[in-house]
């Protein structure tokens, strides 16, 4: 060892290997990594705020038998992911491994979807949280404004965006201990949710109500449930478990951070899916038996919130939206983590217009102007959720769900980039301490193709009036899903064959190979 150097860890070794000094603080333990991802999925989040999706998409059944299905597909993603970064555990994630298996273009496109997906998740779930906090004190005090403002509701969520940012910039250590209560609080709350909802409503649905009704509220075939209902409504209820079930990438953006990575971020990946699919599934059950007039429920546009009112008294409805508020509000914060780490590491690699601000760390060695900016696009991509709009007589949040659509389009595509690489590289891929061993061969091809449909569907109009031949049409009722993602990556596709592709080469090396080989072990 040369004189001066201080003997580097097996993390900080793997870490130099792959072309990077430790510039993060490493003080996130396993389960804290576990935690970030748990609390970012967060079904004290998704399944509160994107009900809507499934309910009036497909009604009970959709979602009784839905969410199982469409969750055993995400696990299989995400021990693809798990694989990748046991091999690879880098806070550019997904990024990171699309540039070293698939050339510095990949990973260029891989990055920016990586990017969009994770602010377009910080927006709905603060959205969220925001609808759901004025729920809350609604409840709480009748001296609460009257009547529901999207006015309120926006400035809500700007306040609730600006306190997570100031939480994530001033420490890193307050951030681990609020993802390991988020943990218990998930758990916890979850778990009072379904007893609340077991025991309090006066009567519950039949087992025939909740796994054989069918609904149609989008408006499109006529409220029918023949083949155009099968084919083209039916199947955005599937956004409602590939939404809540998401942004577990953010084991990956952590990993500098966490000790003994090749291990700790890829059970975080897997164990943080599966854990969430069960505990939610339970969950949307114990929603679903609670209802009391279906027609009722749809009549509020599908909103859980109805299925409270209907089942129990203001005090009960006063707990379960508070359990599920600062729940919301812990995965806003973990959100808000996973975004940051995302972008500096991207900038770190010169691949964002502003690099030198947003891969630089405070004295805590936090991106703060990376949580900043990440925060303010946030806010800018909802600002549609303004407009008021409404479907069948009822109020639905177009805007919101369409943001959803853009996280789930911008995260799912991304992890499909670097997946299908590695399911290219076959057995030249050198694998982590975690691997699948042969199974990749069958995993692989089938996280593919469930990402690649999953992302078409989330493109398709969610109401009548956002079919663009329908005399109903209009702007407000639109999905901008694909105009959004379509326009950035037009945008990037122009940025890239005019500027990029002459100097970006892809992750850049902090630490030579000559560095490397010097190190121990």
């Amino acid at each position: 060892m040369p004189e001066g150097h201080e003997q580097l860890t097996d993390d900080e070794q793997h870490l130099a290997r792959l072309g990077y000094t430790q510039e993060l603080q490493r003080s996130w333990s396993g389960f804290s990594n576990f935690a970030i991802s748990f609390s970012i999925i967060s079904i004290l989040a998704g399944c509160f705020t994107s009900f809507g999706l499934g309910w009036n998409n497909g009604g009970p059944a959709a979602i009784a038998w839905g969410w199982p299905i469409i969750a055993a597909f995400v696990l299989i993603i995400g021990l693809c992911l798990a694989e990748l970064v046991s091999a690879y555990p880098t806070s550019g994630g997904i990024y990171w491994w699309a540039a070293k298996l698939g050339g510095a273009k990949a990973g260029f496109y891989t990055g920016w979807l990586n990017l969009i997906g994770l602010v377009a998740i910080l927006a709905t779930v603060s959205y969220g949280c925001a609808t759901f906090l004025d729920l809350t004190l609604g409840t709480f005090s009748e001296s609460w404004l009257a009547g529901y403002s999207l006015t309120r509701t926006f400035g809500l969520f700007v306040v609730i965006l600006a306190v997570s940012a100031i939480i994530n910039i001033f420490s890193s250590h307050l951030l681990a201990v609020i993802n390991n209560v988020s943990v218990w609080w998930h758990v916890a709350g979850a778990a009072t949710v379904i007893l609340i909802l077991v025991f309090v409503p006066p009567q519950h649905a039949t087992f025939s109500e909740v796994f054989t009704q069918t609904i149609n509220n989008s408006g499109l075939f006529g409220g029918e449930k023949g083949w155009g209902f099968l084919l083209f409504v039916l199947p955005i209820s599937a956004i409602l478990t590939q939404y809540t079930i998401t942004g577990y990438d953010a084991s990956a953006h952590l990993s500098e951070e966490t000790k003994s990575a090749a291990n700790a971020a890829a059970k975080g990946i897997w164990q943080s899916i599966f854990y969430s699919a069960i505990g939610g599934w339970i969950l949307l059950l114990s929603f679903l038996f609670a209802v009391q007039d279906a027609e009722g429920v749809s009549k509020g546009g599908g909103a859980v919130a109805v299925i409270f009112a209907q089942a129990m008294s203001p005090k009960w409805v006063a707990i379960v939206l508070l359990i599920s508020t600062a729940g919301q509000f812990f995965c806003t914060t973990a959100c808000q983590t996973s975004a940051s780490r995302m972008l500096f590491a991207f900038s770190r690699d010169r691949a964002v217009p502003g690099h030198q601000l947003w891969s630089k760390v405070n004295a805590g060695k936090v991106p703060a102007y990376g949580v900043i900016v990440t925060a303010a696009v946030a806010a800018l991509i909802t600002l549609p959720a303004l407009v008021p709009v409404e479907i069948n007589g009822a109020p639905v949040p177009v805007a919101f769900f369409a943001v959803v659509s853009i996280g789930v389009v911008g995260l799912y595509l991304c992890f499909a980039v670097p997946i299908y690489y590695r399911w290219r590289a076959g057995d030249s891929f050198e694998q982590g301490q975690w691997n699948l061993g042969n199974k990749y061969k069958w995993m692989a091809p089938v996280a593919i193709i469930e990402i690649l449909v999953t992302s078409v569907i989330a493109m398709f109009p969610t109401s009548l009036g956002g079919v663009p031949w329908d005399p109903s049409f209009a702007w407000k009722f639109v999905n901008y899903t694909p105009l959004l993602v379509g326009s950035v990556l037009l945008l990037l596709f122009i940025y890239w064959h005019v500027s990029v592709k002459h100097w970006f080469t892809g992750p850049i090396k902090q630490v030579d190979t000559t560095t490397t080989a010097q190190l121990p072990g």
